[in-house]
């Protein structure tokens, strides 16, 4: 097929983690002949989750990658239209839902489901992303990982609602935790904050910014902080390095049409639903959830919007 030619599908599903895979089963199974677009990293933020161990039904654990293969392979055998590349552009402005591709070939759904997820920020040090990339100590995902650090010493960074629940959060399994935070109070709430700063494993250091993730070819060892008021530098031991300064959500190209609340993340026009404010497109996964954030909820919203797709799709026609 060339560019040229548009190209018409009863449901389109942009984005491959957990929620999207889940949406092409289901809508698949539900015979919408559903096409997939796999976005920038195929798979998700779970592709660079070395241990999956709290997805039911895998007692014994599983990476990320391994069990993103094992849900696209789920997904083509009931007939999904798996294709790499990406969205870059779509006009919800009528009834027919317009999107194009990063090579400009234009489709014509009746049904989208929005499945782009969002993105762990990191602080962008080279040494961050090479134990990162090697699985060996770095973490956007306290409640994904912290299990792994049982009785370990961690470092977490971060500042906010979400940093001081996951320091917390880790108090429980870690021997101490060191809470990075890079201004000279919290951005969280007070009760959290006040949670925090009462937990005697945890230890907050103010106006301190990280310089280096030190660590050895087995992973983390600890992480090198300067405090920018003195001027100190020192050492931190550590075998876990959380990062919690936020997520982006995926969700710029539909900014025009869906509505976003401050952050970016789509908001759910009718909740309990997928439903989005635009009539035959829908949302699952984390492009929408800022709470939860886990594989399982993102594979629950994933069905729902299959469903729903479904529904809307037999109330027209």
């Amino acid at each position: 097929m060339n560019n040229q030619e548009i190209e018409k599908v009863a449901c389109l599903i942009i984005g491959s983690g957990p929620a999207g895979y889940t949406a092409a089963i289901y809508a698949a199974r539900a015979d919408m002949k559903p096409v997939m677009y796999q976005g920038m990293q195929p798979g998700g933020q779970l592709t660079t989750t070395n241990e999956v161990e709290n997805f039911p039904g895998y007692p014994d654990g599983i990476t990320g990658p391994a069990m993103m293969l094992e849900l696209e392979a789920q997904a083509k055998r009931f007939d999904a239209d798996i294709r790499f590349g990406f969205i870059t552009k779509v006009d919800f402005s009528g009834e027919i839902h317009k999107c194009w591709t990063e090579s400009g070939h234009e489709i014509h759904a009746e049904t989208v489901i929005i499945a782009t997820g969002a993105s762990a920020k990191y602080l962008g040090l080279p040494s961050e992303q090479k134990y990162l990339e090697m699985g060996g100590g770095v973490s956007a995902c306290a409640v994904c990982d912290g299990f792994f650090y049982r009785g370990q010493e961690t470092v977490i960074v971060g500042a906010g609602d979400s940093a001081c629940e996951e320091a917390h959060y880790l108090s429980k399994l870690c021997t101490k935790v060191t809470m990075l935070v890079r201004k000279d109070e919290f951005r969280a709430s007070k009760i959290m904050a006040d949670r925090v700063k009462n937990t005697p494993n945890i230890e907050i250091l103010f106006n301190t910014e990280t310089e280096e993730v030190l660590g050895d070819n087995n992973g983390v060892t600890g992480a090198r902080v300067k405090n920018i008021v003195t001027g100190e530098v020192k050492d931190i031991p550590c075998t876990g390095f959380f990062v919690a300064i936020g997520h982006k959500p995926n969700t710029d190209i539909f900014a025009d049409f869906i509505e976003l609340d401050e952050v970016g993340y789509i908001k759910y026009a009718q909740p309990g639903t997928s439903k989005t404010n635009v009539p035959g497109v829908f949302v699952a996964g984390d492009a929408a959830d800022k709470n939860y954030r886990q594989a399982i909820t993102a594979a629950g919203t994933g069905c729902m919007a299959a469903l729903d797709a479904e529904r809307y799709l037999a109330a027209k026609h």
